[in-house]
């Protein structure tokens, strides 16, 4: 829960993919569809990898598996989504991110693949790189809006 500082430190890149780390995946799978979510980076679960699933598939059962993401490119228009964080309940902020982006990532082979994100994929994908690099959402609202989301964050723990 935030502010654990693990939320505030990169992950580790990951080496090869192994059992382990399919392991890794999969119980972050059933985390996200859990909360319900759409996404969910390692480091939200106590795990320091560069480690991140995302499904916002309708049907759900679509996750992508992915290790050592990176944004190779991204669209100049831009989307707006509500955005929140298991790791902060209770608390959402409208975030303006890329309406598109390529990521290149270690798929659950152990190949690097290059995939296009649109929509609410490239919303989520860029949310839990944010989460691998030590970025909250709210760090990409201005202060004013920070600082009130954390307070409300705040007052609803109480």
């Amino acid at each position: 829960m935030w502010p654990d500082k693990r939320l505030r430190t990169p992950a580790a890149d990951v080496g090869a993919i192994t059992d382990d780390i399919r392991a890794i995946w999969n119980d972050m799978i059933a985390t996200m569809e859990a909360m319900p979510g759409v996404g969910l980076a390692a480091p939200q679960i106590g795990v320091m990898l560069r480690l991140a699933v995302v499904d916002a598939s309708d049907a759900r059962g679509q996750a992508i598996r992915m290790a050592n993401p990176e944004i190779i490119a991204a669209a100049t228009a831009l989307n707006d989504h509500e955005e929140a964080s298991p790791n902060l309940p209770g608390v959402w902020a409208r975030v303006t991110r890329p309406a598109t982006v390529t990521v290149a990532f270690t798929d659950h082979l152990g190949m690097r693949v290059r995939q296009e994100f649109t929509g609410l994929w490239a919303t989520s994908v860029q949310h839990q790189i944010d989460h691998l690099e030590g970025r909250m959402y709210f760090d990409r609202l201005s202060r004013l809006k920070r600082e009130m989301l954390l307070k409300r964050a705040t007052k609803g723990a109480r």
